[in-house]
């Protein structure tokens, strides 16, 4: 496998997962939390994500066809659990638990959005899927795929090297600053779950 293939598969990647757009997501996701949990957050999604990319590169289009689900209809389904999300983003209900959690710690589970959103379907979400299981398919046998998982590997590395980032980038924002990126990132995220359902059902109803 040549470098320029490498190159290319890095490229696709990296702009599917967007490691830099979800920077500051993630520092909306984690707001008020130290440094040490949102390492351990951040560290939590990279590892889970590497996980579920790697097994459906491997034997994704066959656990799909073996549940009888389409992609469309994953991405559709990734897409209405984000809207949700996203709503609590804009609408504060993160906050709210937040502060609960504070005044009644023993009764109020923490709050961690390492599983859901972050692993997936931000991180590991349809488009990294579908584009996990090309890239693998593409690859020229057991060396080529491992050289995918690398390369898939070597994108989350950098998610993380940002996401271990976002306590300084809090410190510069400051409270008024994140409760505004906090609202446009809600908005951003809404769209693009939206935009997630609209290509779903794009998809699965008028393909061909």
């Amino acid at each position: 496998m040549d470098v320029q293939t490498l190159v290319t598969a890095f490229l696709t990647l990296f702009v599917i997962i967007d490691p830099i757009g979800l920077a500051p997501l993630f520092i909306a996701l984690t707001q008020g939390a130290t440094p040490a949990h949102r390492r351990a957050v951040g560290l939590r999604a990279v590892l889970i994500a590497f996980a579920i990319l790697t097994a459906f590169g491997l034997f994704g289009d066959r656990v799909l066809e073996f549940a009888g689900i389409s992609m469309p209809a994953f991405r559709i389904a990734g897409g209405l659990l984000l809207f949700l999300t996203a709503l609590e983003m804009l609408f504060e209900r993160r906050s709210k638990r937040r502060s609960e959690h504070a005044e009644h710690p023993e009764h109020q589970p923490v709050a961690d959005p390492s599983v859901f959103p972050l692993a997936t379907p931000l991180l590991a979400g349809p488009g990294a899927i579908t584009s996990m299981i090309l890239l693998i398919d593409q690859s020229q046998g057991v060396s080529g795929a491992l050289l995918m998982i690398g390369v898939m590997a070597a994108v989350l590395v950098l998610v993380f090297v940002l996401f271990s980032l976002s306590t300084a980038m809090e410190r510069l924002l400051g409270a008024t600053g994140i409760n505004v990126v906090t609202r446009l990132m809600g908005m951003l995220l809404a769209a693009l779950s939206v935009q997630f359902v609209a290509d779903g059902v794009k998809a699965l109803f008028f393909a061909g």
